[in-house]
């Protein structure tokens, strides 16, 4: 019997108000790394009405301006209208920064100078920044190997942002969030349910000021401008029967951080895989790469994306856990639901043998230390919106799928007993 189900993920603008932390904290983190890549940095950010407070602990030789660093992104975002009721230029920004815990510290400092030339032994001396577990997962639902849920719900909020930033939408604003329901057959997504896109918005577009006008020029605009262009490489479309839904309340006028407050790290799901896979529960903007947060969770991704792009399984979760202080993960596990062409046991001793997964072994890997330096201080807020996995409009590291072959040719040789 065909099992026929619903499933749904959401997305956010660069505008929206948790959005905007994130951004903030990132933004804060590639220039502290760029001057310093020894920084501990664990910022965190909170906006309201004409308020942006950043707080938490960091650790840094960097010399760096956090009001103008807040002020530059807010402004970048979009937020330079007094009227949208937050500015870039108006906005109070108060500073209240801590150290890092000498206790945490204690455990990950070791051998931190020597990191990039470090031995088998100094990688094991280097610990983890916290205890913690953490999800990776990749499918072949879509070309990045992503779910597709989330996968169009973020290439509408991108395509929302872009449009309003050309000029093509002019009376769009920064907040805005999205929503796709996609219809499963057995697994496999064959329809589109409903669409919908809740946007920030001027109170008249020309001479329409009509609240009912308004709306639905808005819900014509959006869907030539911005849902239909969305799908362009996509199999699986909406049609006749796809619901689509636009300011479902009436308007979206008051918006942003004057609409509701922010705060980093509250939206792990949308950065993530859109609810379709577990997580672990630890955000990752604002954190530098000793926080496994963030760090291993890339690792579980590029993990679990060779395996599915080596063709060893449709879906593949890795789940790490880590203790503080401590290299080695204290439990790997990988599950394939059923779609592994070898058993996941044996896809657990690939992972155990070709992947690093030690926090200084990921940190290399990755290069996630100098990357920010290396990328002219913009590395980190790149994946700050519109999803930290998935983007293949960005040259990430743990996105590659560099360990296709050698995963192919092991596999071989432990079916054929040669190892």
């Amino acid at each position: 019997m065909t099992r026929r189900y619903l499933f749904t993920s959401e997305s956010v603008t660069e505008g929206h108000p948790d959005k905007i932390c994130d951004q903030i904290s990132d933004t804060i983190l590639d220039a502290l790394l760029a001057q310093d890549p020894g920084s501990r940095v664990a910022a965190e950010v909170v906006v309201n009405t004409g308020l942006v407070l950043i707080t938490g602990e960091i650790t840094s030789k960097a010399q760096v301006n956090y009001v103008d660093l807040a002020r530059k992104k807010i402004a970048e975002i979009g937020y330079v209208d007094a009227d949208n009721g937050f500015s870039a230029s108006s906005c109070a920004v108060l500073v209240a920064l801590d150290e890092q815990s000498a206790d945490i510290a204690q455990g990950v400092d070791q051998a931190h100078e020597t990191r990039e030339q470090a031995s088998d032994e100094e990688l094991d001396a280097i610990g983890a920044g916290d205890q913690g577990l953490m999800f990776g997962f990749a499918c072949n639902e879509t070309p990045e190997l992503m779910p597709l849920p989330i996968s169009l719900a973020h290439r509408i909020s991108r395509k929302l942002a872009a449009v309003r930033k050309t000029g093509q939408l002019p009376y769009l604003r920064p907040d805005g969030k999205t929503q796709v329901t996609v219809v499963y057959e057995d697994g496999r997504p064959v329809g589109i349910d409903t669409i919908l896109v809740s946007t920030q918005h001027t109170p008249a577009i020309g001479d329409i000021t009509d609240v009912a006008a308004v709306q639905a020029k808005i819900k014509e605009d959006l869907w030539t401008a911005v849902i239909l262009p969305s799908f362009d490489g996509i199999a699986v479309k909406p049609d006749a029967e796809t619901r689509y839904l636009v300011n479902p309340t009436g308007k979206f006028v008051i918006g942003g951080p004057q609409g509701d407050s922010g705060l980093t790290g509250r939206k792990i799901i949308v950065d993530t895989y859109g609810g379709y896979s577990r997580h672990g529960g630890g955000a990752f903007s604002g954190k530098d790469p000793t926080k496994v947060d963030r760090s291993a969770a890339y690792a579980c991704r590029y993990a679990a994306k060779n395996i599915v792009a080596a063709g060893l399984a449709e879906k593949c979760e890795v789940q790490l856990s880590y203790a503080i202080g401590v290299a080695r993960p204290v439990s790997i596990m990988v599950e394939t639901f059923g779609t592994g062409k070898v058993d996941d046991e044996r896809l657990l001793e690939l992972v155990k043998q070709h992947f690093e997964l030690r926090p200084a072994g990921i940190i290399r890997t990755f290069n996630l230390n100098h990357l920010p330096a290396e990328r002219g201080g913009r590395f980190y807020q790149e994946v700050a919106a519109y999803g930290h996995l998935g983007r293949e409009d960005l040259d990430l590291p743990w996105e590659q799928t560099d360990k296709v072959e050698l995963l192919k040719q092991s596999i071989s040789q432990l079916l054929s007993g040669v190892v």
